[in-house]
């Protein structure tokens, strides 16, 4: 069966820039085709493809397209029998009287090559799907594929005029007037002070949280989930800036199953140490206590609009495609990702870790971006801080690891370290301590932001907590001496 086509307003297409050499102004056929992402494989006809490959070629050295011109062209090139000769350039120039109707033949000639890649690109999806030994993962193939299709679809331009642009960004400054500058541009994190140095979490953004194994950063990304979720801040209070909206959060655990998560979360919010209650440690009192706030906490999170995708050792492509599938089913405003060193690329895998790394990280910006919504993503640190005889062991954003581009793809970095995991800090009897230092904010501000953060519940907060009130988190009974806390570190990081 042959492809769909249309000879007829191809020829037309090219005869309408050729009659258009000849007004004055010249060359406006011509760009309505590059304005209109019109390339030569838009072409079916060899003998057109060459001609408008030749006729773009000399529009961008400038020199005239007229039909004596474009044969000397084609000739110097070895290409004019292959074009058609003189007769089929004259032929294209005498069946064009106007160039009026040259968009209606562009959008004709476009439309039918559009059809020509979604059959090509629909076929190799199905050759992969034939080829088990090459293409033993369907889920891969489904990335590919949704990847490829997708592409089809983003060619064209999307350049804002200028007075539009001009336009929104007033909008938005002058609300910042109206607000006295209390109104965030994103998504709140639940953390008051982080919020007023990054002004929420950007639509577009690509935010890394970066710290050493065991510090906290899964449970700093869980908690933001779940304020963005609940529409609620980490003191359980309405969300000024939307009203308390809740918004729909979508969670790629590579490293954690679902399970754990989600009692995490349930345990977080109840201020339930899972640890004791475990280890039967709770005085039957204060289990009577810590039941009702579980229910509670359950009642708030049922019906919270967060979806969670667990599977281990995604591709970055087929991560893309549940993104965006998970973007059109739920309206998705936040994505989450648990840990960036977890995911794969497939494509680049076999030249070295870096590069892989690297080519993760541009997918997850181009996610954020083409999603429009911010992305949270973790991710590891190497040990440099710790070999750089700084007391405090602070990181750099250099600690990034595997991968430079990490720090140069990100709008915006996190490093997180708590004190009291570094005998030699002057901090380090401070055991709710967290600090998060903003090493990048393309957008905003930089510098450190303090907050506690509760070991026994995984749960961050504000520095300016009240000590009763964080006494109000803890149990009302001593701990037992013979039940310490296992000395490696907090049991649920």
């Amino acid at each position: 069966m042959t492809p769909p086509h249309d000879s007829e307003a191809e020829r037309a297409v090219l005869g309408a820039v050729l009659a258009d050499s000849v007004v004055e102004e010249g060359g406006r056929v011509l760009d309505l085709c590059l304005t209109n992402a019109l390339t030569g494989d838009a072409f079916f006809d060899p003998r057109n493809r060459k001609i408008f490959e030749t006729m773009v070629d000399m529009s961008r050295h400038a020199k005239p397209c007229d039909l004596v011109s474009l044969y000397s062209e084609l000739e110097s090139k070895g290409a004019a029998d292959a074009a058609g000769g003189f007769v089929y350039l004259q032929g294209l120039v005498a069946a064009t009287t106007t160039t009026a109707h040259a968009e209606h033949y562009i959008a004709i000639v476009r439309d039918k090559h559009l059809r020509r890649t979604m059959i090509a690109r629909a076929t190799k999806t199905i050759s992969n799907c034939y080829d088990t030994e090459g293409h033993p993962d369907p889920q891969a193939i489904l990335g590919e594929a949704e990847k490829s299709f997708l592409e089809i679809g983003t060619t064209s331009s999307s350049t804002m005029d200028w007075r539009s642009a001009l336009q929104l960004s007033f909008n938005r400054l002058n609300e910042m007037f109206e607000t006295d500058g209390k109104k965030l541009e994103g998504l709140s994190t639940g953390l008051t002070h982080l919020d007023e140095k990054l002004l929420g979490l950007k639509p577009g953004e690509m935010i890394v949280i970066a710290a050493r194994p065991s510090v906290g950063k899964t449970s700093l990304a869980m908690n933001i989930a779940e304020c963005a979720a609940l529409g609620r801040d980490l003191n359980n209070v309405p969300v000024k800036s939307d009203g308390g909206k809740r918004h729909p959060v979508m969670i790629f655990s590579l490293e954690m199953p679902v399970e754990a998560l989600t009692k995490r979360m349930i345990a977080g919010r109840a201020h339930v140490n899972t640890w004791r209650l475990s280890r039967n440690l709770c005085v039957k009192a204060e289990k009577q206590t810590l039941t009702s706030n579980l229910f509670v906490a359950y009642d708030e999170l049922k019906d919270a609009p967060i979806y969670v995708d667990d599977t281990a050792g995604l591709d970055i492509m087929d991560l893309r495609a549940r993104a965006r599938r998970a973007k059109k089913a739920y309206g998705i405003e936040l994505i989450v990702i648990d840990y960036l060193q977890l995911c794969k690329c497939t494509e680049k895998a076999r030249q070295s870790r870096v590069i892989e790394v690297s080519e993760i990280s541009q997918q997850i910006k181009a996610m954020a971006k083409e999603l429009k919504i911010p992305v949270v993503v973790l991710s590891q640190l190497s040990r440099a801080n710790e070999q750089r005889g700084d007391k405090q062991e602070r990181p750099k954003l250099s600690d990034l690891r595997d991968s430079g581009a990490i720090e140069q793809d990100a709008d915006v970095v996190f490093l997180l370290r708590r004190p009291s995991r570094t005998p030699s800090d002057k901090e380090a009897d401070d055991k709710t301590l967290a600090i998060i230092d903003v090493a990048k904010n393309r957008n905003g501000e930089i510098g450190e932001v303090r907050v506690n953060f509760f070991s026994e519940f995984v749960r961050f907060g504000d520095r300016e907590i009240e000590r009763k009130n964080v006494d109000d988190f803890q149990s009302s009974e001593p701990e037992p001496a013979s039940a310490p806390l296992p000395v490696n570190g907090d049991p649920f990081l």
